[in-house]
């Protein structure tokens, strides 16, 4: 029986870089296709309805940024569920709290999903915009590399489609939402 997968886009949109987790789960599910299925979640700022998530997936992969301030714009860093909660994680902003925090409750818990964060550094999550600056899109691909081969470890394959949006469409429907688009997350 396949593992019941879940890929979870985390961050804000308005705040330029740190809506990149957002953009990255609507590119999945715009552009890829699945075996077995994957569950792509708009996990917007999550806060207490991760809960749930960890308790009803076998494997939860958060992509977001990570405001390590130690490290170089764009370095892609990996950590599982354990590493975070013994690390106590990057806890910068809001949503890197909440994620921490909602980890180390779930652990207590009977059923907590193998959970793996995958977080981009951001070059400005101050500005409020919805858009990605000139540097973190030159690592776009790469990120989106990384997130593949995560799901293969989860064991789903991940095949992009020929006909592809690019992430510049993902960022006009999130900067302009209407029912005209019909897509959301």
């Amino acid at each position: 029986m396949n593992a019941k997968v879940a890929l979870i886009g985390s961050g804000n949109a308005f705040f330029m870089d740190e809506g990149i987790g957002l953009y990255a789960g609507k590119y999945f599910k715009e552009n890829y296709t699945f075996e077995p299925h994957l569950d792509i979640v708009d996990g917007g700022t999550l806060g207490f309805r991760l809960m749930p998530l960890l308790q009803e997936y076998e494997h939860v992969i958060i992509v977001n940024t990570s405001s390590d301030d130690t490290l170089a714009v764009g370095t892609i860093v990996v950590m599982s569920g354990d590493e975070l909660i013994e690390h106590q994680g990057i806890k910068k902003t809001a949503n890197e709290v909440e994620i921490t925090e909602m980890l180390q409750i779930c652990s207590m818990a009977s059923h907590c999903a193998q959970t793996t964060m995958i977080s981009i550094v951001p070059e400005d999550i101050i500005s409020v915009c919805v858009d990605i600056t000139p540097s973190l899109r030159a690592y776009w691909d790469g990120y989106i590399e990384v997130i593949v081969e995560e799901l293969a470890k989860c064991g789903i394959t991940a095949t992009r489609k020929s006909d592809v949006m690019h992430l510049n469409e993902i960022l006009e429907q999130f900067a302009n939402p209407s029912i005209e688009h019909g897509k959301g997350f």
